[in-house]
């Protein structure tokens, strides 16, 4: 259904009608209490803005976006947007240690990786993002890695170091409201 109306629409996602904008494609729920619900529309709309940013971020067809990210909205609208701009998903799920991060970046030769600040699982708040700075930075003392830039996904209110220059905010670079909780 979803790629049928993508493209149906490819056009101006705006102009979904409805009733297939407005139901629901995509139901989340996280933390104890937590729950998400996009509709197609929101999710058609969140992936072209993703689109749009990793185009913005010097993403082209072909390209490797790898996505380190836990089991998020967010992960769904990344790969809509890679299938988008015809680039390549690379999966960096969030169980690798900082040993296996570094390899699976370094194979990746992804320009573009996106991540969250944190992540509840197991009843507990786990770190993402500082796992994958420590991988980007054993990565830059071989003298291997290119110019990175990394999206973060604020998915738990935790404060996190921060690069300037490479690091960015998704919600800032879709142009949406943080989704916090």
């Amino acid at each position: 259904m979803l790629r049928r109306l993508i493209s149906e629409h490819a056009e101006d996602t705006r102009e979904l009608q409805e009733p297939e904008a407005s139901r629901i494609a995509l139901t989340w729920s996280g933390e104890p209490g937590r729950q998400e619900e996009l509709t197609h529309g929101m999710l058609l709309d969140r992936a072209e803005r993703a689109a749009a940013a990793l185009t913005r971020l010097g993403v082209r067809a072909g390209d490797r976006v790898a996505v380190h990210l836990p089991l998020v909205p967010e992960s769904v609208i990344a790969t809509l947007a890679c299938g988008r701009l015809d680039a390549i998903r690379t999966t960096l799920p969030v169980s690798l240690t900082v040993p296996e991060l570094v390899a699976r970046t370094r194979e990746s030769s992804a320009r573009v990786l996106i991540t969250a600040d944190a992540a509840f699982w197991d009843g507990a708040v786990r770190p993402v993002k500082p796992l994958l700075d420590h991988a980007l930075a054993r990565s830059a003392t071989s003298g291997s890695a290119p110019d990175r830039t990394v999206l973060v996904v604020n998915r738990c209110s935790r404060p996190v170091s921060w690069k300037p220059g490479r690091d960015l905010w998704w919600h800032e670079a879709l142009g949406v409201p943080a989704s916090t909780g």
